[in-house]
């Protein structure tokens, strides 16, 4: 190890990313929404607004490329559901992150947790994904939905199910 808290392979250690969340739980932040009566719980119902705004568009998306609701045409529904997907997303991501900074040590040790982050890395990483390798292609969506498409609608629509699943899971693990 080098004295910056890095392996000597340039990984990140454990022991650099627990330091960050015990500052982050020592943080005003941490600190006001572990005292505050009323930061918690409004994070709490923003981060459940922000699931709703997430995962609601996603699924009709999702569900649309698996060809239900053929009268709604892909390249004029995906702009306005992936608009209040990402809305969704932003909003989760700040009262998220509100919301870990007060028990942030504890929470990162929870497997759940953990399992929960690297769910939103892959929701994402496939989000990404599929505008890149089919954006130009929506217009022809129904004539030759590509099978890989198909197969990326199937596992958003897993991914984020588990992810909320997860997250309310914590709460009681």
């Amino acid at each position: 190890r080098t004295h910056h808290g890095r392996r000597q392979d340039g990984g990140t250690s454990l022991v650099t990313i627990y330091a960050w969340a015990a500052a982050l739980e020592a943080s005003p932040l941490g600190e006001w929404m572990r005292g505050s009566a009323l930061a918690y719980p409004i994070a709490n119902v923003a981060h459940l607004l922000g699931l709703v705004l997430l995962v609601g568009p996603i699924l009709l998306l999702d569900l649309r490329l698996l060809a239900f609701g053929p009268q709604f045409a892909p390249p004029a529904v995906s702009p306005l559901l992936t608009s209040w997907a990402v809305a969704g997303l932003g909003l989760l991501i700040v009262a998220g992150f509100s919301m870990f900074a007060a028990d942030a040590g504890p929470l990162l040790k929870n497997p759940i947790m953990q399992l929960k982050l690297v769910g939103i890395v892959l929701g994402i990483a496939n989000a990404v994904l599929f505008r890149v390798l089919w954006r130009e292609h929506l217009a022809d969506w129904d004539q030759r939905p590509p099978a890989i498409g198909r197969l990326q609608a199937t596992l958003s629509i897993l991914i984020w199910l588990c992810v909320g699943t997860l997250g309310r899971w914590i709460a009681y693990a």
